[in-house]
């Protein structure tokens, strides 16, 4: 069935205190998507953002953004005041995310809310900690070391607490039993409202499209933990680490630093690890999308130490036989694979051989005299189109430093006569192609330019931080997106995909009689 979405950062939803988070903005955007008729919100990464606020680079794989947790509902069960909230002066520009005045207020704020919380004595919480035994303490006490020793990188810890020698562990679980209970207190939030809010969307029809960085943070409770899982030195140095290699964009590539994988290790373990995390996914939300699908098939390795990418080599990834052994574990998973950028014939037998939906992203494909596979022309159903995503300018802001030529080739393919409608003839283009799933930037409906761009590669300072503005996505703009959405049979009817469901349900019980 085709369907449509909206893809949209939490982080930029217009929640009051300085970031998008779990609260009733999250619920009234929810409401937005299923008045225009959409199926799908996607989201980028929810792990809990290390330097740069990346949501591609956390400190854990497994552990949510503490900055996703609502305050309100702090103020609600009485843990803080409003007046907490206020003092703790959160609130920057209101279209962009200030995070050092978020980092410095909100900790604050929420350390106050677990110590009037008295939360060790509440049962779904203790049953939460055992559920999740088997990263939440671990990640917990990385975070409590981390603090103590000012935020420096594991690599940096004295020996003992480094290479997680047992009695310097038991230790330290005992000296930093506050500060373990405080970050075990954030996640049973993030998770218990979470929950709440995609029970929410689900039950309106919405469904959620996560996102799975295919690489973890060298400075992370995932390397710190398994370091047996990576390719490190006997000191827990990466030996090698991730990147691209140069092209027409990048002379020296790009150094991304993440520690590579030692695959044969993993397969040696059954891929237990990517189970886990796979396992964790399938619960959070309704479909992933993985990041850097080629990955799996060949990666990029680069030597450590190395200034650029120059000196990299391309290394053989686990292939299918990593997908062969989820697909055990889960059956039939819903994904979707990026596979941008230049793909071997491999890449794209490993597509094939999995099934999963591959990306399509209208920005690649307007150049003079194109034939791009990014042309609609050339999709086929098993795909996901984009106008752009979070590392793409928005589509006002790409069209506007077009060249002529380019410009020119893109207003004859859209049957445009002037620039003034280049939004909506994207738009029109993605939700009228063969692609089974559309999905289109908020900012792109917005019509907004490169001010509201999220991330631009290989740059840091001044990215993942815009804002949606309370205002946005008036009724006006939800009938046009509504109108859309039932041109191109794209529309989601809840009502009547209950009614099929119901009936569905009917005819199996009669069926089993």
């Amino acid at each position: 069935m085709r369907s449509c979405g909206v893809l949209l950062p939490v982080s930029s939803l217009p929640s009051e205190y300085g970031i998008g988070c779990f609260d009733e903005a999250a619920y009234a955007f929810v409401d937005k998507l299923k008045a225009a008729g959409q199926k799908y919100w996607q989201v980028l990464p929810f792990g809990h953002t290390s330097y740069g606020d990346s949501p591609y680079q956390s400190f854990s794989t497994f552990a949510g953004n503490p900055y996703f947790v609502s305050l309100k509902e702090f103020v609600k069960a009485g843990y803080i005041t409003k007046a907490d909230c206020k003092k703790a002066d959160m609130e920057g520009h209101p279209e962009y995310v200030d995070y050092e005045r978020v980092y410095n207020g909100r900790y604050a704020v929420l350390k106050k809310a677990f110590l009037n919380s008295n939360i060790e004595e509440d049962k779904d919480y203790q049953k939460f900690v055992s559920d999740n035994a088997a990263w939440l303490t671990d990640y917990a006490l990385f975070m409590a070391v981390k603090d103590a020793n000012d935020g420096k990188s594991f690599i940096e810890w004295d020996d003992d607490i480094k290479l997680r020698r047992p009695k310097t562990v038991k230790a330290y679980l005992e000296k930093y039993k506050e500060e373990v209970e405080f970050y075990s207190f954030i996640q049973y939030e993030f998770f218990k409202q979470w929950d709440a809010l995609k029970a929410y969307a689900n039950e309106n029809g919405i469904e959620i499209i996560g996102d799975i960085p295919i690489y973890v943070a060298y400075d992370s409770a995932d390397v710190w933990t398994n370091p047996d899982l990576f390719k490190l030195d006997k000191n827990l140095q990466p030996i090698k680490v991730a990147g691209c290699p140069p092209d027409a964009f990048s002379e020296d590539g790009q150094l991304w630093g993440n520690p590579l994988y030692k695959w044969d290790y993993h397969k040696k373990t059954g891929y237990k690890w990517w189970k886990d995390r796979i396992a964790a996914c399938n619960k959070m939300y309704d479909m992933v999308r993985i990041d850097h699908f080629r990955g799996f098939d060949e990666y990029y390795a680069i030597p450590f130490g190395d200034d650029t990418a120059r000196n990299g080599k391309w290394e053989k990834g686990p292939g299918i036989d990593l997908f062969n052994e989820l697909n055990k574990e889960f059956g039939e998973m819903n994904i979707i694979a990026e596979d941008l950028g230049f793909l071997t014939e491999t890449v794209r037998q490993l597509l094939k051989d999995t099934a999963y939906p591959g990306m399509k992203v209208l920005q690649f494909a307007f150049f003079e005299d194109s034939d791009s596979e990014y042309l609609p022309y050339n999709y086929t159903e098993n795909s996901v189109v984009y106008t752009g995503t979070h590392d793409n300018d928005t589509v006002a802001g790409w069209y506007s430093e077009l060249d002529k030529p380019s410009k020119k080739f893109t207003k004859e393919y859209l049957m445009l006569a002037d620039d003034s409608n280049i939004c909506d003839a994207m738009i029109a283009a993605a939700m009228g192609s063969v692609s089974k799933y559309c999905i289109i930037p908020a900012q792109d409906y917005l019509g907004i330019g490169s001010t509201a761009r999220v991330n631009t590669p290989s740059t840091v300072g001044n990215n993942w931080k815009w804002r949606l503005s309370p205002k946005a996505f008036d009724k006006r703009l939800l009938k046009k997106m509504a109108k859309m959405a039932k041109l191109y049979g794209r529309f989601n009817n809840v009502e009547e995909a209950e009614d099929e469901k119901k009936a569905e349900t009917k005819k199996s019980r009669i069926n089993h009689v």
